[in-house]
C-alpha cells in the first residue's frame, strides 16, 4: 500500500481550510470615500495589481486576478472620458475586492501545487518558456490546475499537479541540454571550422573541457538540475570568451609589440578620462590601471555620501514642516502636505531634465514619476545589460536618487511577435536584469525595487508596423515617492 507523504497531508489540510474560509463568500466590496482622488487610487490599484503579478499571483488565482485587471483598466478609461466619479470609485473598489480575494485563492494554490509551482519555476528559470507549444502545453495544464481550485475542485488539482509537475521537469531538461547545451556545441564547431581553436587553443581547450564536463554531467545526473545549470552556463559563457579572445588574437597577430601597448594603453585613457581622472600615460600600465581602480573607489565613496547627505536632508525638511505647521497655526498635515506637494513638482522638473527627449518620456501621474526609457537595448532574445545602455541607467539612478527611498517598479514589455508566454518571460527577465543592475549599484534596497514582466500587454502603439512594434519594446520605470500629495 503506497503511503501519502505526511507534508502533503498537512498541506491538503491547510488548503481545505483556506478554501473553505473563502468559499462561498460574496465578494467584499469596500465603498471609496467620495474625498479620494480618483488617479491616486488608480494608481495605488496598478502598484497592487504590479506587485501581485510579481508574486505569480496571475497564474495562481488567473480569473480573480484577470477580473481585477478589467476594472482597472475600465476605470482608467472612465476616468480619460471623464466620467462620473461615482463609477471610477466603483470599479476602483471592485478591483480591489477582486485583487484580494485573488491573493486569497493564490494562497490556497501555493499550499495545494507546491510540487507544480516548483517545478514550473525551475523550468522557466531554464529558458524552457524559449521551447514554444510544448511549454504552452504545460502552462496551459498548470493554468487548468489553478481554475479547479478557483471552482473549489481541490481533488482534481491534487491528483493531477504530479503529472503537470513531470512535463515541467522535463521541459527543464531539455531546456538546460537542448537550448545551452547545444549553443555552446555550435559555438565549438563554428570555432573548428573557422579554425578559431588553432588561433586561441588555450581558451579554446578551457571551453572545449568545460563542455564535455557538463554534458556528461547532465547524460549521467539528469535529475540534479541545479548543478546542471551551473555547469551549462559555465560552457556556455566559455564558448563565447573563446570567440572573442580569438577576434581578438587575429587582431593584434596584425600589429606590431608598439601598436599593441599603445593600443592598451588607448583603453587605459579612455577609461581613465570618462572617470576624470589624471592623465599617467607616462607611467607604466600597471599603475594607469590602479589609478582607474582607486578612482572608480572614490566614486563610489563619493555616492555612498550623497545618498547619506540626501537621507539627512530629508530628515531636516521634515522637521522644517514640523516648525513651520507649530509657527504659522496651521496643522501639521496641511503643512506637511504643502511642501510634499512643492517638493515633488521641483524634483519633477529637475528630473525632466536629466533626459534628452529622445532617450525618456518623463511625466507625472499625480504622486508618481514614469520614466518611459525609448532607448535601452537588448540582445534579440536575450535580458543581457549591454554598456549601450549604462548612460542613460546611470540617469535613472540619478532620478531615483534625488527622491530619497521611494518605491520603484520596473515594467518590461514586448511586441506581440512571438508566442506570449516567451514574450512574459523575455519581459520579466529583462525588467530583472535592470532592477539587479540598480541594486547591484546601490541605489535602493533589494525590497524597494519590484521588477514584473507584462509581455505584449501593455502595448502603446499598433504592433502592425515595425515602428510600433518598436514603440513597445521599452522599460518603464514607476518611481513613487514615500509623500503623500494632493491635486
Amino acid at each position: 500500500m503506497q503511503r501519502i507523504p505526511y507534508l502533503r497531508i498537512v498541506w491538503f489540510l491547510i488548503a481545505m481550510f483556506l478554501l473553505a474560509a473563502c468559499a462561498g463568500r460574496q465578494l467584499e466590496v469596500q465603498s471609496i470615500p467620495k474625498s479620494g482622488h480618483p488617479q491616486e487610487l488608480i494608481n495605488k490599484l496598478d502598484g497592487e495589481i504590479a506587485l501581485a503579478r510579481n508574486e505569480k499571483i496571475n497564474v495562481l488565482a488567473p480569473t480573480w486576478f484577470t477580473q481585477a485587471e478589467s476594472s482597472l483598466n475600465e476605470s482608467k478609461r472612465l476616468l480619460e472620458e471623464g466620467a462620473e466619479l461615482s463609477r471610477i470609485f466603483d470599479n476602483i473598489a471592485t478591483g480591489q475586492a477582486q485583487l484580494n480575494r485573488a491573493k486569497e485563492i493564490a494562497k490556497v494554490s501555493r499550499a495545494t501545487l507546491t510540487e507544480a509551482i516548483e517545478a514550473r519555476e525551475l523550468a522557466r528559470k531554464a529558458g524552457a518558456a524559449g521551447l514554444g507549444k510544448d511549454y504552452t502545453a504545460a502552462e496551459e495544464d498548470f493554468l487548468e490546475l489553478a481554475h479547479a481550485i478557483e471552482k473549489e475542485n481541490l481533488g482534481y488539482a491534487q491528483r493531477n499537479q504530479t503529472e503537470v509537475a513531470e512535463k515541467f521537469r522535463q521541459l527543464e531538461i531539455r531546456a538546460i541540454k537542448v537550448r545551452t547545451i547545444g549553443e555552446v556545441r555550435n559555438l565549438l564547431r563554428a570555432a573548428e571550422k573557422q579554425k578559431t581553436d588553432k588561433i586561441a587553443p588555450a581558451s579554446y581547450t578551457a571551453a572545449k573541457n568545460k563542455f564535455a564536463e557538463a554534458d556528461t554531467f547532465i547524460t549521467e545526473n539528469p535529475y540534479q538540475k541545479e548543478r546542471m545549470s551551473l555547469l551549462a552556463n559555465e560552457a556556455l559563457f566559455l564558448a563565447r570568451r573563446h570567440m572573442e579572445i580569438a577576434k581578438e588574437t587575429i587582431k593584434l597577430r596584425q600589429m606590431t609589440p608598439e601598436q599593441i601597448a599603445l593600443n592598451m594603453e588607448e583603453m587605459l585613457y579612455q577609461t581613465s578620462s570618462q572617470l576624470s581622472a589624471p592623465d599617467m600615460r607616462d607611467q607604466s600600465l600597471e599603475q594607469q590601471l590602479d589609478n582607474i581602480l582607486a578612482t572608480i573607489s572614490a566614486h563610489r565613496a563619493d555616492q555612498e555620501f550623497t545618498t547619506k547627505k540626501i537621507k539627512e536632508q530629508q530628515l531636516e525638511i521634515t522637521d522644517l514642516q514640523h516648525k513651520i505647521a507649530s509657527l504659522e497655526g496651521q496643522s501639521r498635515q496641511q503643512q506637511e502636505q504643502l511642501m510634499a506637494d512643492n517638493q515633488l513638482n521641483q524634483l519633477y522638473s529637475e528630473v525632466r531634465g536629466y533626459f534628452e527627449p529622445y532617450e525618456a518620456e518623463v511625466y507625472k501621474r499625480e504622486n508618481q514619476l514614469i520614466i518611459r526609457l525609448k532607448t535601452i537595448k537588448f540582445p534579440v532574445g536575450q535580458s543581457m545589460i549591454m554598456p549601450d545602455n549604462y548612460s542613460l541607467l546611470s540617469k535613472v539612478q540619478r532620478a531615483i536618487r534625488a527622491f530619497g527611498e521611494p518605491d520603484v517598479i520596473i515594467g518590461g514589455h514586448t511586441d506581440s511577435t512571438g508566442p506570449e508566454p516567451l514574450n512574459e518571460h523575455l519581459s520579466q527577465q529583462r525588467a530583472e536584469a535592470v532592477r539587479q543592475y540598480l541594486v547591484a549599484n546601490g541605489i535602493l534596497p533589494f525590497d524597494k525595487i519590484i521588477s514584473v514582466g507584462y509581455g505584449s500587454m501593455r502595448p502603446l502603439a499598433s504592433n502592425s508596423t515595425e515602428k510600433g512594434r518598436a514603440m513597445n519594446r521599452r522599460i518603464d520605470v514607476t518611481i513613487s515617492p514615500n509623500v503623500k500629495t494632493t491635486r
